[in-house]
């Protein structure tokens, strides 16, 4: 079955939810695809913002406003080699901000003093019901669909300080897009980075320590999971830092590319 895909864009002042086939869009309306209500307000159409229109008439934004994004540290077994730790007997998590959220083509921003700044192109799960101490077995039923992500790390930091919030936190550090896509089996499906044209990362996430099922499940039994909220599930081996000037792509198997140039602040 092919996936169907969602995107949230921009056309003539106007910033809705479209579903694309590849080649067009139609508009729903101002609600996300996982709000029950999105058929019963399809939103405006017209002369002003029509129903159909092509990828060149609108800007792409993130496809969602998540309440919080929950990552996951070291779930690919070659990236767990390549940092050189044991593997995880549970999941590591940790939160990225909202307010470091950029979609397609925004620029990454790498901040004054920040040393080596890093790309991890992550497969991200899009929460789409309220979910809270699922069993495996149901976590599924909570997923809306997926997304990539490019979880960007300021390495020296996270090195410095022992924890995490401020070498994941900084504002343009949480790259998502460029829509989501429902129907897709996550349990293998390629995953690729390329840093100006060269791939920089390769793997599949049957790859994964931990799958999207049992991640679910563990996050939802310490915080209530809410529609719109990210699960980005780690990345695979090949991270390593990005320059002012770099093009960085995440690109996976049904979903799409993201891409996103680099600058300083």
């Amino acid at each position: 079955m092919s996936a169907v895909r969602y995107v949230r864009a921009r056309s003539r002042g106007v910033i809705g939810w479209w579903k694309t086939d590849g080649h067009s869009l139609v508009f729903m309306g101002d609600r996300p695809p996982w709000d029950a209500r999105a058929e019963e307000a399809p939103g405006r159409a017209g002369k002003e913002n029509p129903r159909r229109v092509d990828f060149d008439e609108v800007t792409l934004l993130a496809p969602c406003a998540p309440t919080k994004i929950v990552a996951v540290g070291l779930n690919y077994q070659d990236h767990a080699a390549e940092s050189g730790v044991p593997l995880p007997e549970e999941p590591l998590i940790f939160l990225k901000p909202p307010s470091a959220v950029i979609g397609p083509e925004e620029d990454i921003v790498l901040p004054p003093g920040a040393g080596r700044v890093d790309y991890e192109g992550e497969l991200a799960v899009v929460i789409g019901r309220r979910a809270k101490d699922l069993p495996p077995g149901e976590a599924r039923g909570a997923i809306f669909g997926y997304t990539c992500m490019n979880d960007v790390t300021a390495r020296d930091l996270q090195a410095r300080d022992g924890q995490w919030s401020r070498a994941k936190g900084f504002d343009t550090f949480a790259c998502l897009g460029p829509g989501v896509a429902t129907d897709v089996d996550p349990s293998d499906l390629p995953i690729e980075t390329y840093l100006n044209g060269r791939r920089v990362q390769a793997s599949r996430t049957s790859q994964l320590i931990f799958d999207v099922s049992g991640l679910v499940s563990f996050v939802s039994r310490v915080m209530t999971l809410e529609p719109g909220d990210i699960l980005s599930t780690g990345t695979p081996a090949g991270v390593g830092p990005l320059a002012a000037g770099d093009v960085v792509e995440i690109r996976i198997e049904g979903i799409g590319t993201l891409r996103n140039p680099v600058r300083k602040a």
